[in-house]
Formats: C-alpha cells, sequence, structure tokens
C-alpha cells in the first residue's frame, strides 16, 4: 500500500505539544498525526453524530413550546412565499 506524503503547517505551540506527546508514546509524528487525524474523522463522521443527536433526543423533550411559535407567526407581515 502507498502511502502518500502530506506537508502541513502548524502553530508553534501545537507542533511542540506534539513533539512532546510524541515523545512521550515513543513513536514518530508521522503515526501520531496520522492516528490524531483518524480519530478526528471518526468523531465527527454522520453516523457518529446522527447517534449523539439520537441519544441527546432520547434525554431530551424535543416537543415545541406552541407559544413562542405563535407569536412568531404573529409578528411575520403576510407576504407569499
Amino acid at each position: 500500500m502507498v502511502i502518500p506524503s502530506v506537508a502541513i503547517s502548524l502553530p508553534d505551540p501545537v507542533c511542540d505539544a506534539a513533539e512532546r506527546l510524541a515523545g512521550e508514546l515513543r513513536v514518530s509524528r508521522s503515526p501520531l498525526y496520522a492516528q490524531a487525524l483518524a480519530q478526528y474523522l471518526e468523531r465527527f463522521s454522520a453516523p457518529v453524530v446522527t447517534a449523539t443527536l439520537n441519544a441527546t433526543y432520547e434525554r431530551e423533550a424535543s416537543s415545541l413550546d406552541l407559544a413562542p411559535a405563535q407569536a412568531q407567526s404573529a409578528a411575520l407581515p403576510d407576504a407569499t412565499w
């Protein structure tokens, strides 16, 4: 498998922290960055976001309060959309 090489620019504090962590974990920067990016991509994947929202709405009421909706409708001028 061919692994592409990527050049990126990082702020000094991020780069320094990554250097320290790579040293603590005894890995090179490349696998550290690869693992971090993989975790970031997984965190924001559509199924994960959907599961998180579903879990939230299982715990929280998702019904709308009718009074604000009616007030908003009353405040809008009559207009054809």
